[in-house]
């Protein structure tokens, strides 16, 4: 009987990959107390602190992308200005095994909160990787890299942030892993930063960073 060791290592993979995601679920959706309990942010400045009544359930360490578009000035010299499409994907660690738990993108508020006119442009959104549940945010405000050893310590990096919901929406099976997501704090961020390069009118380019993104909902 002959035994093939690459198709079972895929397979003990899989099986990793699938009881660490199991995990995250049961983290979420607080049946494992005590994972969930240790999701704790750094203490922040009162500029980005998220308010009394919300908690943070979960945590993923992004590595994505900043865009950044060279537009002409009002000087007519052209600049590095950001662009609205974020790319990220945020992974968690169990048992020292990564596994993938959410998308970082632009899209359409499919689904914006009561007074909410969402922008043609779209908004940030995470999508969970789980089970397809959905939060769109907009930034309430930011500090600058470097500004605040405990959450934002690495200098000439982007901003570490504080992002509210407006809109949420389940999964396509009733999944509600971020259906609930209030607040997102955005800390220790890496890289990512405006470029320093001259460009030329037209120009795009992608910086790479890193980031620990902490996710809120309001508590029970």
């Amino acid at each position: 009987m002959s035994y093939n060791v690459n198709q079972q290592t895929k397979k003990n993979a899989r099986v990793r990959s699938l009881f660490a995601a199991a995990l995250v679920l049961a983290c979420a959706f607080g049946t494992v107390t005590l994972a969930a309990a240790q999701v704790t942010p750094p203490p922040t400045p009162t500029d980005i602190a998220v308010p009394a009544g919300n908690s943070a359930y979960l945590v993923g360490h992004a590595f994505g992308s900043q865009g950044y578009t060279c537009l002409p000035t009002s000087t007519g010299a052209a600049a590095w200005n950001p662009t609205a499409r974020p790319e990220a994907t945020l992974f968690s660690d169990f048992f020292g095994h990564l596994v993938q738990i959410i998308t970082h993108f632009q899209s359409i508020n499919e689904n914006p909160k009561p007074g909410v006119t969402p922008p043609l442009s779209g908004n940030a959104t995470w999508q969970s990787s789980l089970d397809s549940s959905r939060v769109w945010m907009v930034k309430v405000k930011g500090i600058d890299a470097g500004s605040d050893p405990a959450s934002c310590p690495n200098s000439g990096s982007i901003q570490c942030l504080l992002l509210q919901s407006v809109g949420n929406k389940k999964g396509a099976t009733g999944g509600n892993l971020l259906a609930d997501t209030t607040f997102i704090q955005r800390l220790n961020t890496s890289g990512g930063a405006v470029p320093t390069s001259v460009c030329t009118v037209g120009q795009t380019q992608l910086v790479p960073y890193t980031a620990d993104y902490f996710f809120f909902r309001a508590d029970k």
